[in-house]
């Protein structure tokens, strides 16, 4: 009984696995295009916790921050770092950060047209900009956790 039940599980994720990781957004994207097309990335933004003070920090952010994600929507980490991301937006709710999708294809050299310019190496990648200068990225995965880098960038 117990093979048949595991052997259930695998299959449930299998097809669970596939039936999101096939969704290939690629160019300009929004938030809501993203969880209109990728349901599964709700259970990761309503899982995440982030750090309340650091949402506060963020909370108190005066001047014009823009970020960009390039992200996969087939991407694992993508997944779990966008939703986070979304949730730590969602609490921060401050108009001064703005932020701009770019999804990308699985293949690398179908990317070009959407990373021109931006040394996209490794997905997520998200890029803060101040006044129009780079400041810093958070590479894949956060170092601390994405509010703690997002915030450290923003204020380094």
């Amino acid at each position: 009984m117990d093979k048949k039940l595991l052997s259930l599980f695998f299959l449930i994720l299998f097809l669970f696995h596939f039936s999101y990781a096939d969704v290939e957004l690629v160019g300009k994207l929004s938030r809501e295009r993203i969880l209109e097309k990728c349901p599964g990335w709700e259970g990761e933004i309503t899982s995440y916790s982030p750090d309340q003070e650091v949402i506060e920090k963020l909370q108190s952010i005066d001047q014009e921050v823009i970020i960009e994600v390039f992200l996969g929507t087939w991407c694992p980490d993508s997944m779990r770092n966008v939703s986070a991301y979304f949730k730590i937006m969602d609490l921060v709710d401050n108009s001064h950060l703005i932020t701009k999708y770019v999804g990308l294809p699985r293949d690398k050299d179908a990317r070009k047209p959407y990373i021109k310019g931006k040394n996209i190496i490794r997905i997520p990648t998200f890029i803060v900009f101040i006044n129009n200068q780079e400041k810093g990225r958070i590479i894949e995965n956060p170092t601390q956790s994405v509010e703690e880098d997002l915030f450290e960038i923003i204020n380094h």
